[in-house]
């Protein structure tokens, strides 16, 4: 295995349990990834962020097959294959279901332009429609939701964000879940 792809798995280690840490990825829920050559590695289905090993970080080939045995992929792991494919300046993303914004993808609310931080999505973010987890639909609607953006709600689901790296995914995702706070905030008291 290359350096690369062992500084990938850490890394990707690193950022899922930092959300976890910070309640935005509790326990097992929200997934991440980042971009290989031919494929991408992506945190495995069913194993609680607090014990995430380096090894147990899965590989897959673009259209999704696994590269060797081991654990299974997430289950939105055809959503992250759709993003790659569509968006070759994304080097990864960060699936989250974090409080705040996910109570907003229940309530099928956006977040709109009320603060400059926006900016760091790219603009308003979108709420697309419900789609049943680790589907084709959802990788679709998530794939449309994040034209023009880094970051898109998922109705009844959380948040999906983008990034050239790592790092800028995982602070889009971070902001999201601050501007979802203040925009709460905002229409608990009934401004908007």
């Amino acid at each position: 295995m290359s350096d690369i792809r062992i500084g990938l798995r850490h890394e990707i280690v690193a950022v899922s349990r930092a959300l976890d840490e910070a309640g935005l990825m509790p326990n097992k829920s929200g997934n991440v990834s980042c971009r290989l050559p031919g494929g991408f590695l992506i945190t495995p289905s069913g194993v609680p962020y607090s014990q995430l090993e380096a090894a147990q970080v899965v590989e897959l080939t673009a259209d999704g097959a696994p590269v060797q045995g081991g654990l299974r992929p997430s289950s939105e792991w055809r959503m992250h294959g759709a993003i790659y494919s569509q968006r070759p300046e994304v080097a990864a993303i960060v699936h989250t279901h974090s409080p705040r914004a996910t109570a907003l993808s229940c309530a099928r609310l956006g977040i709109p332009a009320f603060h400059y931080m926006i900016a760091l999505a790219g603009g308003s973010i979108r709420c697309m429609p419900y789609a049943t987890f680790g589907t084709e639909e959802l990788a679709r609607n998530a794939v449309c939701g994040l034209d023009g953006r880094r970051a898109v709600l998922l109705a009844n689901h959380g948040v999906v964000a983008v990034g050239a790296s790592l790092r800028e995914a995982h602070s889009v995702a971070f902001e999201v879940e601050n501007l979802a706070l203040q925009y709460l905030e905002l229409r608990a008291a009934g401004l908007e």
